[in-house]
């Protein structure tokens, strides 16, 4: 038994790994900001500090912090641990693809209807609700959400075919 637990942990990515990974992907990017400050102006002028003053020193913030997680993860002793369980992780992908598929659909339908699509699949499939309770709270939010943002606060956001048919 222990050694087939064994066995299956190695297949799987350790914790350790995905600390070094987040840190070395941080450091990028406050390589990154460092370096846009440094060409805005990153010294302190005559009249005070320059555009890139303050993004310079969070940037060497971010890359000194991640660099001592990169060590200490380097340097960590002890047993492997999983980074994620498999159970875990099909959970993970249960919110991911609907919300990325949100977002496709959202350029093409507009929010509010992508929005009363994706509170109807999470209603449903997720939560396990019945039709009488996913209706109104899946058409109710996205039209109290059109009323307060294209009418009452005048924002415009994403719209599809149906909101052109109201002349929004």
């Amino acid at each position: 038994m222990q050694g087939s637990k064994q066995a299956d942990e190695q297949g799987s990515v350790s914790t350790r790994v995905m600390e070094m990974a987040t840190a070395l992907a941080i450091m990028s990017l406050a390589m990154l900001v460092m370096y846009d400050s440094y060409r805005l102006g990153a010294s302190w002028a005559f009249d005070g500090p320059q555009a890139g003053y303050f993004p310079f020193y969070v940037g060497l913030m971010m890359f000194a912090a991640s660099a001592i997680v990169l060590v200490r993860a380097a340097l960590a002793k002890g047993p492997r641990r999983r980074f994620v369980e498999p159970e875990q992780f099909r959970l993970v992908l249960a919110l991911l693809v609907p919300t990325a598929i949100y977002v496709v659909v959202t350029a093409f339908l507009g929010i509010y209807v992508a929005s009363a699509i994706y509170l109807t699949y999470f209603m449903r499939v997720l939560g396990g609700y019945r039709a009488v309770v996913i209706a109104p709270v899946a058409l109710g939010v996205p039209i109290i959400l059109f009323l307060l943002f294209e009418v009452w606060f005048l924002v415009p956001l994403p719209k599809g075919p149906i909101e052109s048919l109201f002349g929004y």
